[in-house]
């Protein structure tokens, strides 16, 4: 480099010392050296190891190259990594991004594009590949020393580069693949975990090209499709986490294009990649953005349906379902950008919703689903007492004498606080703690996503029963440790205890009539994980640190 030098390292335990040195020596002479985890009889942490990593900076090094050892390098690995970091010296440069993963989702709209770099988005910064400058390598090393046995490195790293404002890019295609080789942290629960796109012989040159201010992130993970979507306005960056198909709902687009056509179209594999490649069609025709004919394109759109059921398929499976996933996606990527020339813009109708107390993320996620749903009527919807001891909220519609009150289970999800008694399981459990069953793990817990409560609310709107008092809640609820299994199973397998000392915190709401033609639809298999990667995204900014 002209201006700038690299100092590279691979970080592992001594039980993978040999694949470390051999990925080592297949970079050039002298150019890879190994960081070992320094307390190898510890409890696992990558953590640990990467801070050794972050610290083993060359002397004269302006930036510092972490590599896992279970990685592959393209054949142009460094020439690309001198060239980006020439190109742009004060950001942080992720060489990976995950099949199911939001930057994931960042990296195939950078391929439709024909970008090379595309802006990191609210998730975790990968970690397994990434170059930092020589300051943000020191400052890093510093700030997770202070926070062993918490977040994972990259959850950390997220947050560290986020308050530090660093520029933050992933590569297109990646630069690096992932062999899975067993995890030594604990995440083999996971399933398979490969690149978005990886081309081993693709080629340096153009890193100049960039995209960034994407507000739309439609991805397919743990077979559901979803999407993230950015909250406009100043402040901090926040985003919502949507359906992808409440998303498109609300967009306009008609119910019968999200049904993909032909045989196979309720495999949930078929609908879950349908979904994705729609919404990025359709996003990307709305955004100006026309897909060349590149490999990074095609094999961008290939990883949609593997990614999206690698967490519960076998390998052999998930190369088995490939070929006819990517097909799906193609022909549902066409049909999004015809979907976004034929919908005539139309202003949205001012909704004669009024919201009293959902100034926060959860009145946010309640009423964006409303709005999406397109939910009509003029009423006030009080969430104020939604965190009381007797939870509840009101539905007041116009020109009503009287309110409905609705009395409400456990609500988790997107928006929801870590600091309830579901949030803490959560929350303990993305940081690799046992989950602790608050109380007598017999009691009865009522839970309710918040996608099914304001399913709930648009219940009532519709129908207007004649009872004014209502329950929201399924009408056969879980124990509190059958609750913190599901968790055990759905967000990390962690230990289960209990803590019978402590008060349960859990309550019972009264066994009033069911919002009429509402049944909650959501599995808490479902719900907890959408809950668990909204706190680990978005709740974990809200936090002190």
């Amino acid at each position: 480099m002209a201006r700038q030098r690299l100092s590279a390292v691979v970080m592992t335990h001594p039980r993978r010392r040999e694949a470390a040195e051999k990925l080592a020596l297949s970079a050039p002479s002298g150019r890879l050296r190994v960081v070992m985890d320094p307390d190898p009889t510890g409890t696992p942490s990558v953590l640990r190891t990467a801070l050794a990593a972050w610290s083993a900076v060359e002397d004269g090094a302006t930036h510092q190259l972490v590599i896992q050892d279970d990685m592959v390098l393209s054949e142009s690995f460094f020439d690309r990594v001198r060239s980006a970091v020439e190109a742009r010296p004060d950001a942080a440069l992720a060489l990976f991004a995950l099949w199911d993963s939001r930057n994931g989702a960042a990296v195939r709209m950078g391929a439709m594009a024909g970008a090379r770099w595309v802006g990191a988005v609210n998730e975790y910064f990968p970690c397994v590949a990434i170059v930092l400058p020589r300051r943000h390598a020191e400052g890093f090393a510093a700030y997770g020393r202070q926070r062993l046995g918490g977040w994972p490195d990259d959850i950390l790293m997220h947050r560290y580069l986020r308050d530090q404002d660093v520029p933050r890019f992933v590569a297109v295609p990646n630069l690096t693949e992932h062999e899975d080789r067993g995890s030594i942290s604990g995440n083999a629960f996971r399933g398979p975990r490969r690149s978005v796109c990886f081309l081993p012989k693709d080629e340096s040159g153009q890193e100049d090209r960039i995209l960034t201010g994407l507000t739309v992130l439609p991805f397919f993970k743990y077979g559901v499709a979803q999407c993230a979507v950015r909250i406009p306005g100043p402040g901090p960056e926040r985003w919502l986490h949507l359906d992808t198909e409440q998303y498109l709902e609300g967009a306009g687009l008609p119910a019968s294009s999200l049904r993909p056509p032909g045989a196979g179209t309720a495999e949930a594999d078929v609908k879950g990649t349908w979904l994705t490649a729609l919404a990025m069609g359709f996003e990307a025709a709305r955004s100006g953005i026309a897909a060349p004919a590149t490999e990074a394109y095609e094999e961008a759109l290939a990883t949609i349906g593997p990614g999206g059921i690698s967490n519960n398929a076998t390998e052999e499976h998930i190369a088995r379902r490939r070929e006819p996933l990517a097909e799906v996606a193609g022909r549902a990527l066409e049909a999004g950008r015809e979907a976004a020339a034929e919908l005539r813009p139309r202003p949205r109708r001012r909704s004669g919703l009024v919201w009293q107390g959902a100034a926060n993320p959860l009145g946010e996620h309640l009423a964006r689903r409303l709005a999406d749903r397109r939910v009509r009527a003029d009423a006030v919807i009080d969430l104020t007492r939604l965190r009381s001891v007797r939870p509840h909220l009101t539905v007041h519609p116009h020109g009503d004498p009287h309110p409905y009150t609705l009395s409400l289970g456990e609500v988790y999800g997107p928006g929801c606080s870590p600091r309830t008694p579901i949030g803490r399981m959560v929350w303990d459990a993305l940081r690799s703690r046992p989950v602790t069953v608050e109380g007598d793990p017999d009691a009865e817990v009522h839970v309710v996503y918040v996608h099914d409560l304001a399913d709930a609310i648009a219940a009532v709107l519709r129908t207007r029963p004649e009872g004014r008092a209502l329950t929201v809640a399924p009408r056969e609820p879980c124990t509190a440790g059958e609750l913190a299994q599901s968790v055990h199973e759905s967000v990390r397998p962690v230990p289960i205890r209990t803590a019978p000392q402590a008060e349960p915190g859990w309550h019972t709401p009264p066994d009033h009539a069911r919002p009429a033609a509402w049944t909650p639809a959501t599995s808490r298999a479902r719900g907890l994980h959408a809950f668990a990667q909204w706190l680990a995204y978005e709740g974990i900014l809200l936090e002190p640190n």
